[in-house]
């Protein structure tokens, strides 16, 4: 992928997708880096990224912002998450979700170092020595042997280690993400050594090419710190704006190049937090839409919930964070807050205005799409349990439907009528009364994939990502009509392989695919592109039918 192929689907003239009904633009350009995590230079003198999103490994020319994939989503490698280099040229990956390390040899080719890692994450090379260290609570900071010995544990109790690297010293240096230290252990093992404590939120250690020891943060505020540790201990920090730091890497010349998490893209910063993008910043997903009455469109995004420019405005812009939202994958706005819910199995509302969230239920079994009753009731499909639910002001939770299968998106009509997609089923279920558990009518089946949905007038809109189409549905009768095409939601076309595991070993794994859909004030359609990254306003052209 070049900066001259932004997009993995857009067609020959560069659209994102086809319709003779509908106009459709793109409210953001498209994502060119998915997520990026673990990133090292190799030693062809690119920037190498593991890409825990989409599954793959791209190199990144930092002097042209070229890219090149080059571990493949398809291939044995399914959440990389961090990336290190050997002294002959091997990579070693750390395939978060299933537990595995891997290398892949100058030629190309895999072997599996080892299986026994637990949500491995952190990996360094120490010439031809390997450490790899786990994200998890009491997690293992370990050894591996490429030749098949057994792994050795250097040290217990980490605290969710991340990346980590050998320091002047010859020591490994590794955060503990929930207590904010940094510790340091001998490569060839013995008493750990707590060289820093409060430190912001760290998730990265890494030291540039005169010895000094950065550390980074995870937050909304993209803290850098950096500590003398040859003298008085003395802390510099810098905020840098860049939402959910994840890694950094230091070339020859001592500019340091960083990732971002929640945003994707390759950032340098200066010392003094002043950055400059190489590759831009993105969506991750999108995932659930809602647009407020101001016409600011707000997309759920997994790590964040982002806004992007106002409906009225014809060209891409930039996408911001507007709340740093862990594992947010739908989102309602509703009289000036936003309802969401949570791939941690929660419901939340949002305050802008003050920026304050609260948990409103949790324990929920993978909920989905989210939206506002006519009543005010909160109202979203609990996908892993088969239901539809309600949530009133009091935070009372009331089951309107359930047997449904796995329902993924809900919408209502002028009626009050709550329509319900079913991606597995390939069915829009109508529930007539929500004032009592309801038996859903099948309002349209035989659809490949249904997700988002949206009411239009007399029209119900979905997303069929099976086949990546918008479908309109006749409310009355339930004829179906095909109104776009080619849309860029779901995988490449060509990849076969489905997401990673949702959690592993008690941590979050990789998003489930989810495309929504929603309207704007001013009668447009609003899509979410998860397959490129953007959001599209899709306005009706005139003089087209309805469905009958």
């Amino acid at each position: 992928m070049t900066a001259q192929s932004a997009s993995r689907y857009a067609t020959g003239d560069g659209s994102p997708g086809r319709s003779a009904r509908w106009d459709i633009a793109r409210l953001n350009p498209p994502s060119r880096l998915w997520g990026s995590n673990g990133v090292a230079f190799g030693p062809d003198g690119r920037l190498y990224v593991a890409q825990f999103l989409a599954g793959q490994i791209s190199a990144v020319d930092p002097a042209t912002a070229d890219i090149e994939v080059i571990v493949p989503m398809d291939g044995p490698v399914q959440s990389p998450d961090d990336l290190a280099f050997g002294a002959d040229g091997s990579m070693y990956i750390a395939d978060l979700v299933p537990g595995r390390v891997w290398r892949r040899s100058p030629q190309g080719e895999y072997t599996l170092v080892s299986d026994q890692v637990r949500v491995p994450n952190g990996i360094t090379c120490v010439g031809d020595r390997l450490f790899v260290n786990e994200m998890k609570m009491n997690g293992r900071l370990l050894e591996l042997f490429p030749d098949g010995r057994d792994p050795v544990v250097l040290t217990k109790g980490l605290a969710l280690g991340n990346a980590m690297q050998l320091g002047p010293d010859g020591c490994l240096y590794y955060p503990h993400m929930v207590t904010g230290d940094v510790w340091r252990i001998p490569a060839d093992g013995g008493t750990p050594e707590r060289v820093a404590q409060d430190v912001h939120e760290p998730v990265a250690v890494r030291f540039d090419r005169g010895g000094v020891l950065t550390v980074l943060s995870r937050g909304e505020a993209g803290i850098v710190t950096r500590i003398d540790l040859h003298g008085s201990g003395a802390r510099t920090v810098v905020t840098s704006g860049v939402v959910g730091l994840d890694n950094a890497a230091f070339d020859a010349e001592n500019r340091m190049y960083v990732s971002s998490f929640a945003s994707g893209g390759v950032t340098e910063m200066h010392p003094d937090g002043r950055t400059r993008e190489i590759v831009p910043i993105g969506l991750d997903g999108p995932f659930g839409l809602t647009v407020d009455l101001g016409g600011t469109v707000y997309a759920a995004d997994h790590y964040r919930v982002a806004a992007l420019p106002r409906t009225g405005i014809r060209d891409p812009g930039e996408v911001r964070t507007h709340g740093h939202l862990q594992l947010t994958h739908s989102v309602t706005a509703d009289d000036g807050l936003l309802h969401t819910t949570s791939q941690y199995g929660e419901v939340r509302t949002h305050d802008p205005a003050n920026g304050t969230t609260r948990v409103r239920v949790s324990g929920l079994n993978r909920p989905t799409g989210i939206t506002t009753a006519p009543d005010g009731r909160t109202v979203f499909a609990e996908t892993g349990a088969g239901r539809i639910m309600a949530l009133d002001a009091a935070d009372t939770l009331t089951v309107l439907a359930e047997g449904i299968g796995h329902p993924v998106d809900v919408a209502f009509d002028a009626e009050g009528r709550c329509y319900v997609s079913d991606d597995e089923l390939g069915a829009v279920f109508r529930i007539d009364d929500i004032d009592g558990e309801a038996t859903p009518v099948t309002l349209a089946d035989g659809l490949r994939a249904p997700q988002g949905l949206a009411v239009l007038g007399d029209e119900l809109f979905t997303v069929e990502t099976g086949r990546r189409t918008l479908t309109a549905i006749c409310l009355a009768t339930g004829e179906c009509r095909v109104e776009a095409e080619d849309l860029p939601v779901g995988l490449p076309p060509g990849t076969t392989r489905g997401h990673p595991a949702l959690f592993t070993h008690s941590m979050p794994g990789a998003p489930r695919s989810f495309a929504g859909l929603t309207t704007a004030p001013d009668g447009t359609l609003l899509l979410s592109a998860n397959g490129e990254g953007t959001v599209l306003r899709l306005r009706r052209t005139h003089g087209t039918e309805t469905a009958t």
